[in-house]
């Protein structure tokens, strides 16, 4: 029995994400975590001001990944967005070095398979 292309198109959007866009992730939690690992207390003044740093860099990194997204393969942003997701703390820190990490990889993969070098002059291979 042949499917119709319409109801493998929809089958095929249920299974794969769609990561056109960078995703909006939550990341209050990690850094609130973040700053209170940080402080000597729950009551710690510089707590607050961990925390906004935390937030202020996520905000940064959530840029930078704006600007490169279109430079990473869909796999990976799924598989990316998948690990920096579960576990329950988000952070767009965790995703870009994810991405960075597999574009890496997959780059060094690619030198690794290059052209043979020659030996020096002399020498038995």
């Amino acid at each position: 029995m042949m499917l119709p292309s319409a109801l493998l198109l929809s089958v095929h959007q249920l299974v794969t994400p769609v990561v056109d866009n960078v995703p909006v992730l939550n990341v209050e939690p990690v850094c609130q975590g973040i700053a209170q690992q940080g402080g000597t207390s729950f009551h710690d003044p510089e707590i607050a001001k961990e925390k906004q740093d935390c937030l202020d860099s996520e905000k940064q990194v959530r840029q930078e990944l704006v600007k490169q997204w279109s430079s990473f393969p869909a796999i990976d942003k799924s598989a990316c967005i998948r690990e920096a997701t579960m576990g329950g703390d988000s952070s767009y820190t965790e995703l870009l070095t994810c991405l960075e990490m597999a574009r890496d990889v997959r780059n060094l993969g690619n030198e690794s398979n290059g052209p043979d070098i020659a030996p020096p002059t002399g020498s038995k291979r």
